[in-house]
Order: C-alpha cells, then sequence, then structure tokens
C-alpha cells in the first residue's frame, strides 16, 4: 500500500513553537497510524531554513529521541517558499503523500485526517482552506483579503484563503518538480500542476508560540512575486496607460495652442506643471515594473540553485 507519509515543516527562528508542535503533530501522526491510514513508517520532517536560535538543535534532539523526527538543515536562509521546496523534493523519493504546513500550530492538525481521506479517494492534491479570518485582526484580515483579490484581478490565479497547508501525492511532487523557475511562488504553482484535487475546510487558530514570520510587508512582497511570475498584466496596463496619456497630450496640445493664440499662456502654466509631474510620475512607475521583470529574467537566467542542504538527518534512509 502507498501509504507513507511526510509531515513537512519550514522553520525559521522556530525555537519557542517547535516542541509544542513536535508533540501535537507526533500524537497525530501516532492516531493516524493506529487507525491504519498511513504507515508506521511515517515521518514529520522539519527543515531549518538559516535559523539564528536554536531551531536546528532542537531538531536535532528531536530526532535522536524519536525516530519519527527528521530534519533537513539548509546552508542559508532561501526563505519560506524555497524551505518548503527543499522539504517536498527530499521526501518525494520516500513518502507517497506529503502534507506541508507551518510551525507555528495555526493550522489546524485535526484537517490532516481529512486530507488522507481524500488522497485515499483519489485526490492528488488536497488544499487547506480557511473558513474565515474571524481569529485576525482586522487590518491582517483587510490586508489578506485584498492580497488574494489583487493577485487574482492581475492573472495571478490562487486559490481563496488558502496558503501552504496542503497535501500532495507523490507523482504531484514530481511533477512540481518540472517547474524550474527560481523566483517560486508555490501557492500560483500548485494549481497548475492540474490532477484530481479536492478542498478540506478549517478553522485557523491564533499563534501563541513565536512570533510571526509574515507581516505586511512580506506579504506585500509575496503578492508582488506573484504577479510578476504569473502574468504580464502589469505591463499591459503600463501599455494601456501610455496610449491613454498620448491621447490626453493630444488633446492638451491643442488646449496649448488656443491658450497661446488666445493670449493667455502664462495662465496654464499649473496644467503644464502637473502634466509634468504626472507623466513623469507614470514613466519612472512603468520604468520600476519593467525592470521588475528584467530583474527576474536576469535571476532566472543565471539558474542558481533554489537551495542547498547542509544536512539531512534522512540521508540514511532504507525502504
Amino acid at each position: 500500500m502507498k501509504n507513507r507519509l511526510y509531515v513537512v515543516i519550514p522553520c525559521y527562528n522556530e525555537q519557542d513553537a517547535l516542541p509544542q508542535t513536535a508533540k501535537v503533530l507526533k500524537k497525530k501522526i501516532c492516531d493516524l497510524i493506529g487507525l491504519g491510514k498511513i504507515s508506521k513508517n511515517s515521518k514529520i520532517c522539519f527543515v531549518n531554513d538559516g535559523s539564528s536560535d536554536e531551531t536546528w538543535e532542537i531538531i536535532l534532539r528531536l530526532s535522536r529521541e524519536d525516530p519519527l523526527f527528521t530534519g533537513l538543515n539548509l546552508s542559508a536562509n532561501r526563505g519560506h517558499q524555497n524551505a518548503l521546496l527543499a522539504g517536498l523534493i527530499r521526501s518525494k523519493n520516500k513518502a507517497d503523500m506529503v502534507i506541508s504546513m507551518d510551525a507555528d500550530l495555526q493550522d489546524d492538525v485535526d484537517a490532516i485526517d481529512e486530507m488522507v481521506d481524500k488522497y485515499w479517494s483519489g485526490c492528488d492534491i488536497v488544499y487547506g482552506i480557511r473558513k474565515s479570518r474571524k481569529s485576525d485582526s482586522r487590518l491582517k484580515r483587510l490586508s489578506a483579503e485584498f492580497f488574494y483579490r489583487f493577485m487574482n484581478k492581475l492573472g495571478a490565479k490562487t486559490i481563496f484563503n488558502h496558503a501552504d497547508f496542503r497535501l500532495m501525492s507523490k507523482r504531484a511532487i514530481e511533477a512540481l518538480g518540472q517547474f524550474k523557475e527560481v523566483n517560486l511562488f508555490l501557492r500560483g504553482i500548485v494549481p497548475m500542476i492540474g490532477f484530481k484535487s479536492d478542498y478540506v475546510y478549517y478553522s485557523r487558530k491564533k499563534r501563541e508560540l513565536g512570533e510571526s514570520k509574515y507581516p505586511i510587508s512580506k506579504m506585500l512582497s509575496l503578492a508582488f512575486d506573484g504577479i510578476t511570475s504569473f502574468s504580464i498584466r502589469p505591463i499591459r496596463i503600463i501599455s494601456l496607460i501610455g496610449i491613454l496619456s498620448l491621447a490626453l497630450s493630444f488633446f492638451m496640445l491643442i488646449y496649448t495652442l488656443c491658450m497661446f493664440i488666445a493670449g493667455n499662456v502664462v495662465w496654464g502654466w499649473a496644467s503644464t506643471v502637473i502634466s509634468i509631474w504626472t507623466i513623469g510620475g507614470l514613466v519612472l512607475l512603468s520604468i520600476g515594473i519593467v525592470g521588475e521583470y528584467v530583474g527576474k529574467i536576469y535571476m532566472e537566467t543565471k539558474r542558481r540553485p533554489r537551495f542547498i542542504i547542509q544536512d539531512d538527518l534522512d540521508e540514511n534512509y532504507k525502504e
């Protein structure tokens, strides 16, 4: 039976949360093993993303105390998406299904049962979807909703209220490995894989231990990465603005000539200054957006590794 489960958890400075996370997940995995839903060889894999605290030392201790736990140690901080990808790719040859989730226990571990059930019903990908955002602050809730809607409007198709809590089968992860881009946005890539998929709805909890690694600034950065990685719509918007500006300049030319003939040249000074500043601002903004695309092309052509694994506690794994 293809029933070996790996739970992959990216960790960055999670020394406060890890002990409790390990305890809760261990109970859940043992319960699933007892029910016969997953193999006794299933594991929990923590991926240390270049933490500067005691995160890796805690992972080492957990793996020594219990073979249920294993870990990857990246050589440097590569970001959440790369750390998650490292765990997925490294686990695909050892697991039949992989669940990814964050280390803060805000994702409901009880939703794992339903994810596994849907895997057995034939799904290759099962997305964890938040029922609501009542546990978030008003600012966080509004910014998150804007995040998803804005990206979808600009062409970066994502699943509303889904982050990175999902189950993927072995063949789904193998398909994910065929996407070679350096600028990762897994929330946009995974839906492109296809295969049979389904949803599990859960209530997200408040973070009780550690600090959030996704403030609004990082959410905005992630959104911009998603948009520029999956859509050329911003470039088309720039083109449209250029056409509108050209049309407006034609009318301004007629207006200026009329004012000149009427002898009211000084009277139009304000409109001229406003026009210069407006067009100048649009030009600078357009150059910046185009520059982002050029920068991404530059990074992609370098073909640098997305992550480098320094230590793999599961490298001696045997069937």
